[in-house]
């Protein structure tokens, strides 16, 4: 008896021992507010660890109003292929996108008071979305409830209103299920009133729970993939560099375009959107416009070629791989890009008419020192060259070289292109600045 004291003792103390982790463990993943890019990279990472413990469960507590589809169906797809069994407790709702998450989980419980549902596709203007998209959802809801024997008609009428099921709903109206009415038609498991009493109905309250969130690194990167913040940071980044490669030497716009487009392909590239071809094509294509700009004249092959690399790199990086792209995500990113071409075209376009007018241009250009060795006026005086013809000494992009007589000078236009050798008129001066304008044949 003595000896088997002995033995117990020691098995307690070696459990005591023992790390944490040794127990069985549960690891919950917070679905809450929208669903987006980054939103993909947290579940992965969760599911990887709980795979790599041999967790006995990972629990989905969703609380969320939806987001992008294409992130709903890629977070859909890692539940559905966990090798460690699902469930999902929905606190509040699972609303669009939600719901299909929620769905592709093998036990659902809800909380009093909660609703999944609402699930049709809208586009980005908040529109309802194009027959194709909603069919594709419709399609991916249906096949998900369908896995773990839920009804597929009516998830499908989650997504569509022209769907009508007897005693359920009418056509013309989304299904939208509370807590009850889930129960009722088999889409949920159980009513809990707390997350603990759901892990209690389903076994596992006696389990380590091991509550995983968004790192800060992936709270930016959620933050800088967002679909506004993403094509905020194109548009300037495209402004930038296109400032910069129309002024001479390199400033604040070239910088700033260099910090927006690493953020955006930098974010990118860490949710596995973006690879070093993406990045390698668009700096190719800024390449291919600057050797346009200044070595060949006019604009062709070189120029066009450009802009497609830089379109096309934009593009990718939004969509990933096209081996699992879906149609929603080409599209989504197809009226993203165009949004941010045409932003770029109306925004450039209204910053060099008025800009190259203000003091602020010189400072963000940083336009290089002149000295006067090299046959540069640095007189503080500069009225008397009103009126002046010259030429064009550098290509005016819209800042450049002027000579009068033997006189060089720093001139800029009011926004217009000068090819170089041009005839040029000094027709404004504003303190040291000298605004020319390109001479038409025959003018004097």
């Amino acid at each position: 008896m003595k000896m088997k004291n002995i033995l117990l003792q020691l098995l307690v103390g070696l459990a005591v021992l023992l790390p944490v982790e040794m127990f069985s463990q549960v690891y919950r993943i917070d679905i809450s507010g929208m669903i987006d890019k980054g939103l993909v990279y947290y579940v992965q990472r969760t599911i990887d660890d709980a795979e790599a413990a041999d967790a006995k469960a990972v629990l989905v507590e969703v609380n969320t109003f939806g987001g992008l589809v294409a992130e709903a169906t890629e977070i859909k797809d890692i539940l559905l292929d966990s090798k460690v069994p699902t469930y999902a407790y929905v606190n509040k709702r699972a609303i669009s996108a939600g719901a299909l998450i929620t769905l592709s989980c093998e036990t659902i419980g809800m909380a009093p008071g909660s609703t999944i549902g609402a699930a049709t596709v809208v586009d980005q203007q908040g529109q309802k979305a194009a027959e194709k998209m909603i069919s594709y959802f419709r399609s991916e809801m249906g096949a998900t409830a369908e896995r773990y024997g839920r009804d597929r008609k009516i998830a499908e009428a989650m997504v569509d209103e022209e769907i009508e099921i007897e005693g359920i709903s009418e056509k013309g109206k989304l299904i939208t299920l509370t807590v009850e009415d889930a129960l009722k038609y088999k889409m949920a498991d159980y009513k809990a009133e707390t997350l603990d009493e759901f892990l209690e109905r389903v076994g596992l309250a006696e389990e380590q729970l091991v509550i995983t969130e968004v790192t800060w690194a992936e709270d930016i990167v959620r933050f800088l993939t967002n679909p506004l913040v993403s094509s905020a940071l194109m548009t300037l980044g495209l402004i930038g560099l296109l400032f910069e490669i129309k002024s001479p030497g390199w400033g604040i716009p070239g910088t700033l375009g260099l910090v927006c487009m690493t953020l955006f392909f930098g974010s990118h590239y860490i949710i596995n959107l973006a690879s070093s071809l993406e990045i390698i094509l668009f700096f190719v294509g800024v390449a291919l416009l600057i050797l346009e700009v200044f070595v060949i004249p006019g604009f062709g092959v070189a120029g066009i070629a450009g802009i497609i690399c830089i379109v096309g790199s934009l593009y990718m990086s939004l969509i990933g791989s096209f081996e699992s792209v879906s149609m929603p995500d080409m599209t989504g990113a197809a009226m993203q890009v165009g949004l941010v071409l045409l932003s770029t075209i109306v925004v450039a376009g209204i910053m060099g008419k008025f800009l190259p007018k203000t003091g602020l241009w010189r400072w963000i250009t940083l336009e290089p020192e002149f000295k006067k060795e090299a046959g540069y006026v640095a007189s503080d005086d500069y009225s008397e060259y009103l009126g002046k013809i010259g030429t064009a000494q550098s290509t005016l992009r819209p800042a450049g070289i002027g000579e009068f007589g033997n006189k060089r000078l720093d001139v800029v236009t009011e926004g217009e292109f000068v090819e170089q050798d041009r005839p040029i008129k000094i027709i404004r001066v504003e303190g040291y600045r000298l605004i020319v304008r390109e001479l038409e044949p025959g003018e004097r």
